[in-house]
């Protein structure tokens, strides 16, 4: 599994998974900072999620990795909300303050506003290479998101093979976010885990748990769970030496999110 040794990012491998909490940010995100630290080895950070108006992302981040040096730090980084002199300018402060890199998509159309993202970039390889060879991005790692089935009409096609997605892995990301994870894509991340291993690529997948609280809001965003609460070990234990790390979230359910985390230490530990 992965540690990440400096800003510089240089991989080293071990046998424990991380597990990162997937933190949306509010005014009040230093308090839930405070309230997982001990729980998780860092933070998957959304930006401005549903095209809401939200703490950035990548603001909150370096805010994080700043007080909390030891974390892994690596927020989603939403081209729809951002011209290319605010694209590189986060990428420049992330960068400098040492964050373990950015997951770049185009995201969730914007609540207010045009979408920007397809106005500069048709992908997000190319924003992606726009900081590497026009803002000089030198260290900061950059990852893509990959859903075997995605939902957007702009893919053009509702699922996607272990080829494909290792293909576009190829085209140059430092690190990858599996999303989508159920018991019936389970077996597409176990081949995109054997060709990532083989590259030496780093990948993490997203682990939506169903609860109580959240069922009405997994239905309306058209989400559906890896699991249960009540089988989230069992689960997760079928993802050691598959996956450098969880990304855990409750959707919408902080307080499962919490009850997530405590019982996942059991994998953490290791």
């Amino acid at each position: 599994m992965l540690i990440f040794l400096n800003p510089a990012l240089r991989f080293t491998w071990v046998d424990n998974t991380k597990i990162l909490h997937e933190f949306v940010p509010t005014r009040k995100f230093l308090k839930i900072a405070e309230e997982t630290k001990d729980l998780a080895d860092g933070w998957n950070i959304t930006d401005s999620a549903a095209g809401i108006p939200a703490p950035s992302g990548t603001a909150v981040g370096c805010v994080l990795k700043v007080k909390y040096p030891d974390k892994v730090v690596i927020p989603i980084f939403i081209l729809n909300y951002k011209g290319p002199v605010e694209v590189g300018a986060l990428a420049l402060a992330a960068e400098a303050v040492g964050l373990d890199g950015i997951a770049i998509t185009m995201g969730d159309e914007p609540k207010y506003g045009d979408p920007l993202g397809p106005k500069y970039w048709k992908r997000s390889e190319e924003a992606r290479d726009f900081l590497r060879r026009e803002v000089k991005i030198k260290t900061l790692k950059l990852g893509c998101l990959l859903s075997p089935r995605p939902w957007r009409e702009r893919y053009g096609v509702k699922e996607f093979g272990v080829k494909d997605i290792v293909e576009r892995v190829k085209t140059g990301w430092d690190f990858a976010f599996f999303m989508r994870l159920t018991e019936e894509t389970l077996p597409i991340l176990e081949g995109v885990s054997k060709e990532l291993k083989g590259m030496n690529i780093p990948l993490y997948t997203y682990f939506l748990i169903e609860t109580p609280r959240n069922v009405e809001i997994l239905r309306k965003i058209g989400w559906q769970p890896t699991t249960t609460l009540d089988k989230a070990v069992e689960f997760a234990e079928r993802l050691e030496g598959l996956v450098d790390g969880i990304i855990a979230t409750c959707a919408g359910d902080y307080q499962g999110d919490l009850e997530l985390l405590r019982i996942l230490q059991r994998i953490r530990k290791k």
